[in-house]
């Protein structure tokens, strides 16, 4: 894969009795660190010359607000044979030829860009699928940049599809195919990005609507 892909860690699981806390998503170095770099050098030179204020202070709020948007927060897992794999709101929900239903929902900068397994299972595939960049909340956007995942579960394959945006240019699996996961580990991160499907296997019907708003690893999506 073109995409880069991190080793498993023990820390890429669930947390336990690290709930609620925060930290950074595996992954953000080759963004953040040279962000925050420039900003630690320009804020040292503003003792020399206020006028490096000029390149401080933007550098200090982009460094403040990558450190946001690549937050990664503990979660204690949802209930259900399917949880959403993204934060964000669910923008569309389709009848699939073969008789899957697809749910795919909308990442907006302001959400946590880490995803979830959906399911419990093991990872039979993790394909990257090169493609363009158009806006996630525009139809073209199914030819966008991708990884295609595959899970054997308890209910049957489940494909989840990561799909890069506008601004996304990086998609990073933390996994590799023949991984086992528990539901609602962390499986990878979209840089900047954008929309995650999930195909509902044949039978199951969606738990949410069109709008309903989706937090990562905790909420259903398949009706009781």
């Amino acid at each position: 894969m073109s995409n880069e892909s991190l080793p498993r860690g023990p820390e890429s699981g669930l947390a336990g009795s690290a709930r609620g806390r925060v930290r950074l998503a595996r992954g953000v170095s080759p963004w953040l660190a040279p962000t925050a770099a420039a900003a630690a050098v320009t804020a040292v030179l503003t003792r020399r010359s206020p006028r490096w204020a000029l390149a401080a202070a933007p550098l200090a709020a982009l460094t403040g607000g990558m450190l946001w948007f690549f937050r990664d927060p503990e979660r204690a897992p949802g209930e259900g044979r399917l949880i959403s794999p993204a934060d964000g709101v669910v923008q569309s929900i389709d009848p699939w030829p073969d008789g899957r239903t697809r749910v795919a929902i909308f990442m907006s900068p302001l959400n946590v860009h880490v995803n979830r397994a959906p399911a419990a299972g093991t990872v039979t595939s993790v394909e990257h699928v090169p493609g363009g960049f158009v806006p996630a909340f525009n139809k073209d956007s199914d030819k966008n940049e991708r990884v295609v995942w595959h899970f054997d579960t308890a209910i049957g394959d489940i494909e989840m599809v990561q799909i890069a945006g506008a601004v996304a240019r990086r998609i990073v699996p933390y996994l590799f195919a023949g991984a086992k996961v528990v539901q609602g580990e962390r499986v990878g991160l979209i840089r900047f990005g954008s929309r995650v499907d999930v195909y509902l296997p044949e039978g199951i019907r969606p738990a949410v609507t069109v709008g309903t708003r989706t937090v990562a690893g905790v909420t259903r999506l398949d009706h009781v």
